[in-house]
């Protein structure tokens, strides 16, 4: 009994540590990519690491510009698209998970409710994968990002890392490639059609765009229309 104790305590003290220094560690990381880019995502590392493991050759293309080098209508396009409620949640609407989970009952055809900021703690933090550690390590980085980053910078890291083709990041790297120009001078078609293929871009693409994303393309314009103009 005596030679347990001592175990216990030991165990004990190594779990808080490590409790300790994960807390600490991921505010300190948080705190410093709201002044820094990301150099690489959890994601970029698996899909170049992908590349190699299949032989091909590796592919990572990223070019980070700042949200005011970033045509607004790329912005209004992602929100209107994505996170209606954008700038009115904390990281987690409730109302839209409320809904999804209405429809899901309904349809065969299963309807996610992860918002912008959702998204871009997992792009950031955590590596894509649908289990419960890391959904709620997911609920856990939303909330670090809307305390330390904000909308702003929240939005800003997003459309500089989202995946947009195989080995595509940022909406940047996706203008230049698919429309020839910088994000700036993205027009309201060119970014909705951007925003179109978000769910999964290395299946469509921009630069031919199938019928079903040229109708949703359609759909985000009258969107960004009807909802009110994201303004920072």
């Amino acid at each position: 009994m005596s030679l347990k104790r001592p175990i216990v305590r030991k165990l004990f003290r190594i779990i808080r540590f490590i409790v300790f220094f994960f807390f600490i560690s991921t505010i300190f990381v948080t705190i410093l990519y709201r002044f820094i880019p990301p150099p690489l995502t959890p994601l970029m590392v698996i899909r170049a690491g992908n590349h190699l493991f299949e032989g091909k050759e590796m592919k990572l293309a990223k070019d980070w510009v700042s949200l005011k080098k970033i045509s607004p209508n790329m912005v209004q396009a992602v929100v209107a698209s994505e996170d209606n409620n954008y700038l009115k949640h904390f990281g987690i609407d409730f109302d839209a998970v409320k809904k999804a989970r209405e429809m899901n009952k309904r349809s065969k055809v299963l309807r996610g409710a992860s918002t912008i900021s959702q998204q871009t703690a997992k792009n950031v933090f955590l590596w894509p994968d649908r289990s419960w550690l890391r959904k709620g390590l997911e609920v856990y980085f939303t909330g670090l990002i809307e305390i330390f980053w904000g909308k702003r910078r929240i939005m800003e890291v997003y459309l500089n890392v989202i995946e947009m083709g195989d080995g595509i990041y940022g909406v940047e790297m996706a203008s230049q490639l698919y429309f020839s120009k910088p994000a700036s001078d993205l027009s309201k078609a060119e970014a909705a059609l951007i925003a179109a293929v978000l769910p999964n871009p290395r299946r469509w693409s921009p630069a031919a765009p199938t019928a079903y994303i040229q109708r949703k393309q359609q759909r985000i314009i009258r969107a960004m229309n009807r909802i009110e103009k994201v303004e920072f």
